[in-house]
Order: C-alpha cells, then sequence, then structure tokens
C-alpha cells in the first residue's frame, strides 16, 4: 500500500476516535455536586413534642333503670305519670283500690283491742291470785296456771300488733312512688287492671345518677386514667367528665377495658351515644421524626454537635410515639435526619 494511502487511512481512523469520544462525552451527565451531609434543623423536645388526642365509643347510662311493680293485689286506680315525663324522688306513680287491705287493717286493730282487754283482765286476776296465794287461799298450781295464762295472752296481743302492722303496710303499698328521681320510659299497665303482686306498673330510668360507659383500648387505658381533662361529644353536645373508675376486667376478643365517668356538670339524657375524648399527657414525637437505625425506631439527638442515635421503645412506624428517656431540653434533629448515621458531626 502506498504511504500516502496509509497516512489518510490513520488520519480517518483517529477522526472516528475523537468524533466518537466527543459523543460520549457530550451524552454522559453532567457530574453530581458534592452532597452536604451533617445539615440539620433542630428543635427542642419540648418545642416538637405533641399530644396526641384519644378517643373511645361511649353511652350515657342510668344507674338506676327499674322496673316499678305492685307489691298487693289490687285494681288500679290511677297511673298519674305519662312516658317522658320527668319525675322527682317519692312522687305517685300508681294508685290501687284499698278497700279491702283498709277492711283488713280495721279487722287487726280490732282483735289488736280485743288482746289487749284480755291482758288487761288476765293481769288482775294475776294480780289478785297473788295476793290470795300470799294469804294461803290459793294453791302455787293455780298461780302457775294464772301467770301461764297471762303469758300466752300477751303474746297473743304481740301477734295482732304484728298483724295490724302487716295490714297498715299493705294500706301503705296501696300508693305506688318513685324510688328515686326518675324519668318514665314506658307504662306496663293500664287504668282499672287487677294487679297482682308483681305485676309491672311503670319503666323508670333514674335521672340523678348517670354515668358514661366507655369502651377503652387496653394500652390507652393508662393515659385516659392521667388525663388532665376529658370530655363527651354526642347527644346533647360537648359535656365535661371526670374518671371514676377503670375495670380491672379485660373484654378478651376487643382487647378493652370498661371506663365509667361522672358528668361534672349537667348530664346528657339517659341512652345518649356519643364518644369520649382525651389528650395523651405525655409527650409523644410526630411519625415523621422517627427514622429506623439497626432495626429500631428512633430519633437523632444533637448532643453537642454530634448525632445520636436514640431508640424509641414501643414505637410503630407511620404512628407518633411515646418520648420516653428523653430530657424535655433535648435538642432532636427534625430536618435531614434521613442521611445521618450515630456519631456524625451536625452542621
Amino acid at each position: 500500500m502506498p504511504s500516502s494511502r496509509r497516512v489518510a487511512l490513520a488520519l480517518l481512523l483517529a477522526f472516528v476516535v475523537q468524533a466518537g469520544a466527543l459523543a460520549r462525552k457530550n451524552l454522559a451527565p453532567p457530574p453530581e455536586p458534592p452532597r452536604r451531609t451533617g445539615e440539620v434543623a433542630t428543635r427542642t423536645l419540648a418545642e416538637a413534642a405533641i399530644h396526641p388526642e384519644r378517643e373511645a365509643a361511649a353511652q350515657a347510662v342510668a344507674l338506676n333503670e327499674s322496673r316499678i311493680a305492685a307489691e298487693i293485689a289490687a285494681r288500679i286506680e290511677a297511673l298519674p305519670v305519662g312516658p317522658g315525663e320527668r319525675i322527682a324522688r317519692g312522687a305517685v306513680i300508681a294508685r290501687l283500690d284499698c278497700r279491702d287491705h283498709e277492711l283488713a287493717a280495721a279487722r287487726a286493730r280490732a282483735a289488736l283491742e280485743a288482746a289487749r282487754a284480755r291482758i288487761a283482765l288476765a293481769e288482775q286476776q294475776h294480780a289478785r291470785a297473788r295476793e290470795l296465794a300470799a294469804r294461803g287461799f290459793f294453791s302455787a298450781e293455780a298461780l302457775a296456771a294464772r301467770a301461764t295464762e297471762l303469758e300466752v295472752l300477751r303474746a297473743e296481743g304481740e301477734q295482732a300488733k304484728a298483724q295490724l302492722a302487716a295490714a297498715e303496710r299493705s294500706v301503705e303499698k296501696c300508693v305506688v312512688r318513685a324510688p328515686f328521681a326518675a324519668i318514665v320510659r314506658e307504662r306496663l299497665a293500664s287504668v282499672g287492671e287487677l294487679a297482682s303482686p308483681g305485676t309491672p306498673l311503670v319503666a323508670l330510668a333514674g335521672a340523678d345518677r348517670i354515668e358514661v360507659s366507655a369502651q377503652v383500648q387496653l394500652a390507652h387505658a393508662e393515659s385516659l386514667r392521667r388525663a388532665r381533662a376529658v370530655h363527651f361529644e354526642g347527644d346533647g353536645g360537648v359535656r365535661e367528665l371526670r374518671l371514676v373508675r377503670i375495670s380491672p376486667a379485660i373484654e378478651p376478643r376487643a382487647r378493652t377495658v370498661e371506663a365509667r365517668l361522672a358528668f361534672v356538670g349537667a348530664p346528657a339524657a339517659p341512652g345518649a351515644a356519643g364518644r369520649i375524648r382525651w389528650r395523651e399527657p405525655e409527650p409523644h414525637l410526630p411519625a415523621e421524626l422517627l427514622v429506623r437505625r439497626g432495626g429500631a425506631l428512633g430519633v437523632f439527638v444533637d448532643e453537642d454537635g454530634v448525632a445520636r442515635f436514640r431508640a424509641l421503645e414501643g414505637a410503630v412506624e407511620g404512628r407518633p410515639a411515646r418520648a420516653a428517656g428523653l430530657a424535655p431540653n433535648a435538642r432532636l434533629v427534625v430536618g435531614g435526619q434521613l442521611d445521618l448515621e450515630d456519631g456524625q458531626k451536625l452542621r
């Protein structure tokens, strides 16, 4: 091959190689700027902490829910209360025909008077017998018989007294009164019906002792016990509550416990449904501050310009975590924590 052709071929090959290199240089992405690690934003625990709101289904319940029944056999003369009516303690809720029981009381009263008369005569005879026995005109056996007769009559007098008391008690039962301040839920009988002992007359719901029953998650029971304020939100608006007790018994399926709370002011109506709400008394950290390092969830704390990872016990991905073990003045990394490693210097 002539030398001129070799030179031309070499020049062509050099041009192709240079053009390829230039093309590769133009197509390659620009180099990334150096990353600036360790630049973070921090806030104190007191500034970053939140107090999550908790809630539980609840219902206002009356401590007294009673079906008031007749205690004697009699015909119903009147039922002066109606459904939905609010009545005071001792209010008349039913009147029964009392004539038969009044006659029985009159008979018992007369029997008691007769017994007292017989006792008075027996006492006089016994006193006279003792005088005669002291003079020798009355035997000891006859005196003992008189004493025994007097004791029998006195026992009969006590029996007559008890029968009169029972008859008068039956007369009192002819008027049925409310045992507590209540709201009449339902009339269970009608005027003219013959009531027997145990026949329900009206259904009452207590109006003076009303509590809230709430089913609280077992994990939230302690926070409810320590909450500063609890409110009932539901039928009747928002009302303040105070905790009465939390049952130690656990509902096995739902893993809940029953909490009983009392209204601070005017109570809601019995049966009102809603929810109780309260805030966690202990500070919690927002879920966006949590990072995972070494299989544990926690936060980074600025300790003299060095990032220190602090795992939080019980922390769950996507949920606020209790800030257990962190001092109130601890400076938490709230920005740039995703790129940090334990022991890294901070700027």
